[in-house]
């Protein structure tokens, strides 16, 4: 409050040099979209100068917007002051108890010191006496002296446990008089969201700008029609040959006045087979994916790579849905794309196993029932499972002077893309989830005490988190925390009560209630950050396609390493397959045209310290096949990929059940 004033006018002066800053940047890239205008209209680049001039505009008007939204807020915040003296005075009032629970317990403490050494002084007198032989008369008055000093120092101990808990409870209270939003971040995130609609925007008209299309736009504007002139359309007489189905023509037709026939033969394309895609269904796909980036292209490598990314995107829709994409392109983007004889691989098993051991399955047969192959959606799902908490004591057996327990479940999930056997191709993003639990009783006592002891916990090895996004309808943080491996919130009381009775109320029957706290996403370090490392090879011919997938346990990106449980690989093979084996065995659904393998948990228990290779051979009627995208499901229960943790703060709270999983999202592996 001593510092208010201070901090208001610099804030207000700090938002008038941002909007100066801003009302420079959109006037400059106004000045820069006019400039696009002028430039060259000739040639087939002339069409992406209307993309790049529509584009800057909309960002040069975005900021203004923000200009006026800051200009705007100058006078919130001057309004603000205003108001500001008028609260400070009742705010002092307000809050005039914890001053004196602060002077309390300081006056208390020092006097709990004093008593402490004054009793320690008095018992060491009265046992000096009693062992120098000192009289009955001078023992006695001194255990008079220790007895006055112990229930002295007792007394004082109460007396500032007291005292404790009224501070504690005070200065809670306090702190969340003291929370406030500013405007200044409202503003900025509004105007962030519109410059990044403004840059998807972008993207996708470039993504749209093809060089056909430019060509064609060209050949457009400067053609002078379709026909040749002068030259009047020749038909071509057709021929039907007995038994087949095409046409083939023959010379020039003698009769051109003879009215233009067509034959149309419209074929749906299949599921699986398909190679081109509306744009909205590849829109999806890329919203589906998540934000996987790279870092901005500055070499010729890193821009492939990022050229790749895009064709990355395609690859997964078909491993995810079933359909085909064009794949001849990324034939073509990288030559000599996939073959098994001479790869080197980034680890391997110090067991190896010969094409010989390979076992001669049984003839392809169809997959006895749908629940033998799990689907590719439940391979894929980018949702983590819900994590099941305590549902704490019986709900009749709460009351308020009990410490009311709650569960925390921490729950993330890894997404990966590993590319051949490169390591440094490997793309990783690791996001995780954390909710509490209350039981039904919890929700009783909560309404039934008008002031509730605040909920406080500290998030512990919150180093390796990137970023932390927590509930702000529910949460309060303190933002000038330094310490980098630890976090501390606290809930908005009112909120959490109000949330949880209309819980309550919309699921009457239920024995507790489960509340998204916080959301976050934990820095990476490429394929070191993944449990299992893998490395796919494929070898296309016209009958037969050889696979290899070698994958290796990695205990090093666990705190505590687990075993790696439901492990399956799921690997769609075109070019109508009509045999396949296996080793270890794994399933073909001849409808979806992929195979499946389960295998058992693996660990560092596990053979080869949980290193291993899936091999197959596909015999084709069709070929050759086109290597895809593999994708790899697997979870481990008891441990996190963060190694972030949680602590109650406070009293009246306990913590009854601490649960910790990770499972995979989009977890794929492509050659």
């Amino acid at each position: 409050m001593k510092h208010g004033q201070i901090s208001s006018k610099e804030l207000t002066d700090f938002i008038r040099e941002r909007a100066t800053i801003e009302e420079v940047y959109a006037r400059s890239m106004t000045k820069l979209a006019k400039s696009a205008g002028n430039f060259s209209q000739l040639g087939t680049f002339a069409p992406v100068w209307d993309v790049f001039k529509t584009s800057t505009e909309k960002l040069a008007s975005c900021h203004l917007e923000l200009v006026r939204k800051l200009q705007e807020l100058i006078k919130d915040v001057q309004k603000y002051v205003d108001d500001q003296a008028k609260v400070h005075k009742k705010t002092k009032e307000e809050v005039a108890s914890t001053n004196g629970a602060v002077q309390t317990i300081q006056t208390t403490g020092v006097a709990l010191q004093k008593s402490k050494e004054n009793y320690n002084a008095k018992t060491v007198d009265q046992e000096r006496l009693r062992k120098e032989g000192a009289t009955q008369r001078e023992v006695d008055k001194a255990g008079v002296k220790a007895k006055k000093a112990t229930e002295a120092y007792k007394g004082l101990v109460e007396k500032y446990a007291t005292a404790k808990s009224e501070f504690e409870q005070k200065m809670a209270e306090t702190a969340q008089v003291w929370v406030c939003v500013i405007w200044l971040f409202r503003a900025l995130s509004s105007t962030t969201v519109e410059c990044g609609c403004v840059h998807t925007e972008f993207l996708g008209n470039m993504e749209n700008t093809s060089v056909e299309s430019l060509i064609l736009k060209l050949a457009e504007s400067k053609g002078t029609g379709k026909e040749r002139p002068g030259a009047k359309p020749r038909k071509r007489k057709t021929y039907a040959f007995p038994g087949q189905n095409s046409f083939y023509s023959s010379s020039d037709s003698e009769d051109e006045d003879e009215p233009r026939k067509f034959r149309v033969e419209i074929k749906p394309v299949a599921p699986n087979n398909g190679t081109h895609q509306s744009r909205a269904t590849i829109d999806e796909l890329k919203a589906s994916i998540g934000n996987i980036s790279l870092s901005p292209p500055t070499t010729v490598r890193q821009f492939l790579d990022y050229i790749y990314l895009e064709f990355f995107t395609l690859a997964i829709y078909s491993t995810l849905y079933g359909v085909n994409v064009p794949y001849p392109l990324l034939l073509v983007k990288f030559p000599g794309l996939c073959g098994l004889s001479n790869q080197v691989r980034p680890f391997s098993p110090p067991k190896t196993l010969s094409n010989a051991s390979l076992s001669l399955a049984a003839p392809l047969a169809r997959a006895e029932s749908s629940s033998s192959l799990s689907s590719t959606a439940s391979l894929s799902a980018s949702n983590t499972p819900t994590v099941g908490t305590s549902r704490g004591p019986s709900p009749v057996t709460l009351a308020s002077q009990d410490a009311l327990p709650i569960a925390v479940a921490f729950t993330e999930s890894v997404n990966a893309y590993f590319k051949g056997a490169d390591p440094t191709k490997c793309i990783v993003k690791i996001t995780g989830d954390m909710t509490l639990s209350f039981p039904m009783g919890i929700i009783k006592v909560f309404t039934s005490n008008p002031s509730p002891a605040v909920l406080t916990f500290k998030l512990k090895s919150t180093s390796k988190l990137e970023q932390i996004l927590p509930n702000q309808t529910l949460l309060f943080s303190d933002p000038s925390q330094s310490d980098t491996n630890t976090k501390d919130f606290w809930f908005n009381m009112q909120a959490l009560t109000s949330y949880l009775r209309k819980a309550s109320e919309q699921n009457p029957a239920a024995s507790y209630y489960n509340v998204d706290i916080l959301k976050y996403q934990v820095s990476s370090n490429g394929i070191q950050s993944t449990p299992l490392n893998l490395a796919v090879y494929w070898k296309c011919t016209p009958t037969t396609t050889d696979l290899r997938l070698d994958y290796r346990y990695n205990p090093e990106s666990m705190l505590c390493p687990g075993p790696l449980s439901n492990v399956q690989v799921l690997v769609p093979v075109d070019g109508e397959v009509i045999n396949m084996q296996s080793l270890p065995n794994a399933v073909w659904n001849s409808e979806l045209n992929k195979s499946l393998w389960k295998l058992s948990d693996i660990s560092e228990k596990s053979d080869n310290e949980g290193s291993g290779s899936l091999r197959a051979k596909f015999e084709l009627s069709d070929g050759p096949s086109t290597p895809t995208t593999l994708a790899v499901q697997f979870m481990s229960e008891g441990s996190t990929l963060s190694g972030v943790d949680m602590e109650l703060l406070g009293v009246g709270y306990r913590l009854s059940l601490n649960k910790k999983r990770f499972a995979t999202g989009r977890y794929m592996a492509d050659c």
